[in-house]
């Protein structure tokens, strides 16, 4: 099997301008949600390849990009945990990869975030005072970050559960 074909072993090549089309929709609604157009492009781009790895070049050649594009969008996808970098054998080139459980790293390291947020609306609460209308608005968005910090575990867990019944322990 080549790496145009696709990974169910059905040997179907992918149509260059369907993934196109794919990668600049979902990138476009990444965007709309608050992340940088060329990040957002190049994690469509990783997400939609058979191989979930692609190099530089790949990447720049894919999406009519230049390298220090490229470059600038995987560093920034790298330091938020969306790829990995990796070696090509043999070579000093670097190929950047998405995982297939990259929504999950990516909700499961969010904790540390959250948390942050927690302590920063703690301390505003306290700041402007719980019965003014602020220290109400920060106190509310307090109990939405403690309440996240104790469901999203339990979530994790299930889609873990499902995603091993679903797709076999991948």
């Amino acid at each position: 099997m080549t790496t145009e074909q696709d990974a169910a072993g059905q040997g179907r090549k992918q149509d260059p301008e369907l993934v196109s089309a794919f990668v600049e929709r979902f990138a476009g609604q990444l965007a709309e949600a608050g992340m940088a157009r060329m990040p957002a492009r190049i994690f469509a781009a990783l997400l939609a390849s058979d191989s979930g790895a692609m190099n530089s070049a790949e990447l720049g050649e894919q999406l009519k990009v230049s390298p220090a594009a490229v470059s600038g969008a995987v560093r920034y996808l790298a330091h938020v945990g969306m790829v990995s970098r990796e070696r090509e054998p043999g070579s000093r080139r670097e190929r950047y990869r998405v995982h297939s459980n990259q929504w999950y790293e990516a909700l499961a390291h969010r904790d540390q975030i959250i948390k942050k947020w927690e302590d920063t609306m703690r301390e505003g609460v306290a700041s402007l005072g719980p019965d003014s209308a602020g220290g109400r608005r920060l106190a509310e968005t307090l109990e939405f970050f403690e309440f996240l910090q104790r469901e999203l575990p339990l979530l994790l867990d299930r889609w873990r559960d499902h995603r091993r019944r679903t797709f076999g322990g991948v």
